[in-house]
């Protein structure tokens, strides 16, 4: 049996090397951005009036003139027909967690009139001339992109998930340039930014809903920063994800249908050495692994994704990627054209990227922590202005105004995250990140937010506090570390808390929840919407404590008081994983729900309706659609995990451990035939009590596939996709886990030899 697919594919994984990169001969500032159509890029091939008008639209929001679409249109097709393109896109974001995207090719028939248009420039031609032009050129093709085709595309609005709002019949669907996310060149084709939505004009993407809750945000918060600036011009919202992966050979992978069908292991018994050792946090990036970044790094910096930082994560065989800080729809667009590159790169480096976030049990899974804040720009340069983001309104400041400022920011937020901690757990839940959170360095499934001493302190001063005055707060502090050669530290005001959902980390919060496959877009549009509310209701109550006669200073500073009271229930600094902290949090009225489908009802709260109706970001129609994709979404993937599951039991585990049992019951008659009855009983006790154990676990895994298929089927017979979905979590899942309990007590026995599927110590730690 040696000779299985699970040794072949071992043996070649040893063999392979790492895949020679050639860096590009310039430096990274100077291809940084060649395929994207940037601003550079749009100076040099649009007339003066329509670059400006442009500029106008990505920096300040202005609204954009349909009459320069042409000319933006002829620019663009200028541009990637130099860089080689054939074919033009509208590249969206559908409730997928993935890209979609139909290529064209830029052809069309020549009708004449395009000849006419290329002679027209040329004044030295007679009538005459241009009719021979026109004539000669007629029939044949040519090579054309309208600003109508670039505006505007109309994909199948039905053929994507949209939770109801299109039926087979009303397929008409819309996707519209997003001029603030520059157009880019995949391989050979130009990838226009796009929102998609329905014929009756809900969204149905992840896209339109985000710039609506960014548009809410950035007017609230630049409302609320005109008590403490006079300049303000307009506030944006700043993230930055961490990327976190596994690199699993590719041979390992195709020889494991449960990663090859759904993305993680669906059994597989933890191997003597995982994790504990903390050896590969941090460690030498094996050479394979080093190319791959290497080749991913150039890509992704060629289509000016920043990318900045990586290193091995914790657990074997997990690495993380992280870019520099960007405005929130960029940071999120290039995110998803990281994930789609990265696929596409690890297969030319003979891996599989794997982007679930739990494929292996007993280790940590992959997040992608959304490193959130909010910065201000100004008529003139400020004094408190500290990063070319503009004045990062959760910073600290310099003046007693601006910590006010900075404590304004702070607990306005807190009051987001709390009115709205189950809602905020939902928007990161899914069946696949069930599974990661709560363990293994993963957030817990309660929602509350670390602050750290200093800043826990200067609130409840506050709070206390019978005096309405300014305050001043301490700097970053030195310490020593008495060795002469190294220079004193510079220690962070916070530390950090790792089992903490939303962690303020000094200028930012890092919300940690988020899963690594999915689309940063979900988290963002609650956040921002949440924000959004907060911060119009803070305003609410100073204005009319100001128009009473109150100063604005003790204005500002009663409205604070009364919120960092009513949020105290979301700030928790200690261990998010002890049971005292469930009771705690239930105790404090906090979200601690942890069934997946009941969660996503969070949406539908009528504190959530009302808070994405107030600030536009989503009706009532959409949140019940985007519910119904939720609920579909997770009876799929439990389903296609409950059939692959079914079919390995039964086709591969049952078979190899009847096998085994079957050459221990030969050895056992052997035993008999040459030893005497007491002896040959003595020699074969280890034996016959494998045999009875495969036996049994083998006859339990059967009957427990048998009540799964059942359990399948009268969930299917369930009208309500939410009850369905609830009937999924409540009877197929348990007997999952119940399958996987028994076949990884079988891989522990059964000769290894025989087992046909790869091992989790062959899948972490061959590279």
């Amino acid at each position: 049996m040696a000779n299985n697919l699970r040794f072949q594919v071992v043996e070649e994984a040893f063999k392979k090397r790492a895949v020679d990169v050639k860096a590009p001969s310039e430096r990274p500032s100077e291809y940084f951005g060649k395929y994207v159509f940037n601003k550079e890029k749009m100076y040099r091939y649009l007339p003066k009036q329509v670059y400006d008008k442009m500029v106008d639209v990505m920096d300040n929001g202005a609204s954009l003139d349909r009459s320069i679409a042409d000319a933006v249109a002829a620019g663009m097709k200028q541009w990637a027909l130099e860089m080689g393109v054939t074919h033009y896109t509208h590249w969206f974001q559908p409730l997928t967690e993935g890209t979609a995207e139909k290529h064209d090719a830029f052809v069309e028939f020549d009708d004449g009139k395009a000849a006419n248009e290329r002679e027209q420039s040329q004044a030295d031609l007679s009538s005459a001339e241009h009719e021979q032009a026109r004539t000669k050129f007629k029939g044949g093709m040519i090579e054309k992109f309208s600003g109508k085709l670039l505006v505007q595309q109309e994909p199948d609005a039905s053929s994507f998930p949209n939770g109801g709002i299109r039926n087979t019949f009303e397929a008409r669907g819309y996707s519209a340039w997003d001029p603030t996310s520059p157009v880019f060149i995949i391989d050979d084709t130009l990838c226009i930014p796009t929102i998609f939505i329905a014929y009756t004009g809900e969204a149905l993407d992840y896209k339109a809903p985000l710039l609506r809750a960014l548009h809410a945000v950035g007017k609230a918060a630049k409302d609320v920063c005109q008590y403490f600036y006079d300049d303000v011009t307009k506030v944006q919202v700043n993230l930055g994800w961490e990327q976190e992966y596994f690199l699993v050979d590719e041979g390992l992978y195709s020889a494991r249908p449960d990663l090859l069908m759904t993305g993680r292991t669906l059994m597989g018994h933890e191997s003597a050495k995982n994790q504990q050792m903390d050896d590969h946090y941090f460690g030498t990036i094996p050479d394979r692994v080093q190319a791959f970044m290497k080749d991913l790094e150039i890509q992704a910096l060629e289509l000016a994704i920043p990318v900045k930082t990586r290193h091995n994560e914790v657990a074997p065989n997990q690495f993380e990627l992280a870019p520099i800080f960007e405005e929130c729809n960029l940071a999120v667009d290039h995110n998803m054209l990281l994930m789609s590159l990265m696929k596409k790169v690890a297969r030319n480096h003979g891996f599989r990227v794997l982007l679930h976030e739990k494929p292996f049990d007993g280790i940590n899974g992959s997040g992608k922590h959304n490193n959130w804040s909010l910065s201000a720009d100004f008529a003139t340069p400020h004094s408190d202005q500290r990063s070319e983001n503009g004045v990062l309104l959760h910073a600290p400041g310099k003046t007693p105004e601006e910590n006010l400022r900075f404590v304004t920011f702070i607990v306005e937020t807190l009051m987001a995250v709390h009115r709205h901690n189950g809602l905020l757990k939902a928007s990161i839940m899914s069946a696949t990140n069930a599974h990661r959170l709560g363990g293994n360095e993963a957030p817990p499934a309660i929602i509350s937010s670390f602050l750290g001493t200093q800043l826990t302190e200067l609130l409840d001063h506050i709070e206390q506090s019978d005096k309405n005055e300014l305050f001043n707060l301490k700097g970053k502090q030195g310490m020593e570390i008495d060795i002469p050669q190294i220079p004193d530290l510079i220690v962070d005001n916070t530390d950090r808390n790792r089992t903490s959902p939303f962690a303020f980390t000094g200028n930012r919060f890092e919300f940690r929840a988020p899963g690594s496959s999915v689309n940063c877009a979900s988290a963002m549009i609650t956040l921002n919407a949440a924000m959004a509310e907060a911060l119009n209701s803070f305003k609410e109550r100073v204005d009319a404590k100001i128009q009473a006669g109150e100063n604005k200073v003790s204005a500002i500073l009663e409205v604070l008081k009364d919120d960092i009271k009513t949020c105290k229930p979301i700030r928790f600094d200690g261990n998010g994983y002890s049971d005292a902290w469930v009771k705690e949090a239930e105790r404090r009225k906090l979200d601690v729900e942890k069934s997946c489908p009941v969660i996503f009802e969070r949406y539908l709260d009528e504190t959530s309706v009302r808070m994405f109706e107030s600030t536009k970001v989503m009706n009532r129609k959409e949140l019940a659609a985007r519910n119904e994709v939720k609920w579909e979404t997770y009876v799929k993937t439990v389903q296609i995990e409950a059939r692959v599951l079914g079919d390995l039991a039964m086709n591969h585990i049952i078979p190899v451990s009847t096998h085994y049992q079957s050459q221990l019951i030969k050895n056992v008659q052997g035993m008999n035939d040459v030893f005497d009855a007491d002896k040959a009983s003595r020699l074969s006790a280890r034996n016959m009590k494998l045999i009875e154990e495969i036996a049994e676990r083998t006859e339990k895994i059967e009957r427990l596939v048998d009540e799964l298929t059942d359990a399948r089927r009268v969930a299917n017979r369930i009208e309500s996709i939410h009850e369905r979905a609830i009937q999924y979590h409540d009877t197929v899942c348990p007997k999952m886990e119940a399958i996987r309990y028994e076949i990884d007590k079988l891989e522990m026995i059964v000769e290894d030899g025989l087992w046909t599927l790869p091992k989790y110590r062959e899948l972490l730690f061959i590279r």
